[in-house]
């Protein structure tokens, strides 16, 4: 079995996948203080709830924009699974060219998202990923990655509003159904909700117009299923497709 893991900023993602299939999925909050013990144990307590030994994993494939938490997870890897992780960077072949000036600024997760969007709904596409940051990556006619556009995403939108501002207070995020807020906390949902939508609309617009293109839109992200079904340029959400790319990355690189 392969276990893959996707370190975000606000949480960390792992699935179990048996060949292509996968058959366990759970999700933890980053912390970089979180020591390879702690995670083994976390781990293997939610393995054994789905009935799977811990020894049945035979190798591991990471993305991560965290450092401090990548080096816990690997000695997670290498400690308590015997086994080396393949963790995802610009230097493996990942079946996708990266067009950016400088290639190795593309974070693992954006190439991820790519090759796995590329592979499942072909070339012009632009995957918007809404999590900690708002990402939205675009593929060319050609298949190629050629770059994006990076955003704040909602959750630290809705908390600078908190921390700024002396009498907003602290919200949660939540999808309203009026735009109009009839007081201050439904105008602050208002706001980051309805503005957001605003923004990938807006985004998706001007990507279209730059590229002279007509293009797909594929939702992603921790936060995408908030989003999904609020607009109709949105084309297809796909809350699994991280995963889907670590799985193809690893089958392209592990007999290198």
């Amino acid at each position: 079995m392969l276990l893959a893991i996707d370190v975000g900023n606000t949480n960390i993602t792992v699935a179990i996948f048996d060949d292509r299939n996968k058959v366990g999925s759970w999700r933890i909050s980053t912390d970089g203080r979180r020591t390879a013990d702690e995670y083994a144990v976390w781990l293997t307590q939610l393995l054994g709830l789905s009935g799977i030994e811990r020894g049945a994993i035979d190798d591991v494939v990471m993305a991560s924009v965290v450092p401090s938490a990548t080096f816990n997870l690997e000695w997670l890897c290498r400690k308590h699974l015997g086994c080396t992780p393949m963790i995802v960077t610009s230097e493996l072949d990942l079946g996708i060219k990266n067009r950016l000036d400088n290639p190795k600024e593309a974070g693992a997760d954006r190439l991820v998202n790519a090759l796995a969007a590329r592979n499942a709904y072909g070339p012009n596409l632009i995957i918007v990923d809404v999590g900690t940051a708002t990402n939205f990556d675009v593929i060319d006619g050609n298949g190629d990655y050629v770059g994006g556009v990076i955003a704040l995403g909602p959750h630290p939108a809705l908390e600078a509003l908190h921390q700024i501002a002396a009498k907003l207070p602290k919200v949660e995020l939540e999808r309203p159904d009026r735009v109009i807020g009839k007081g201050t906390v439904g105008a602050m949902q208002s706001g980051i909700f309805w503005g957001y939508v605003s923004l990938i609309e807006g985004m998706v617009r001007r990507i279209r117009s730059e590229m002279g293109a007509p293009m797909q839109v594929i939702l992603t992200g921790g936060l995408s299923v908030l989003f999904a079904g609020s607009t109709p340029v949105i084309d297809h959400y796909d809350a699994d497709l991280t995963m889907r790319g670590l799985l193809e990355v690893y089958e392209r690189n592990r007999q290198k």
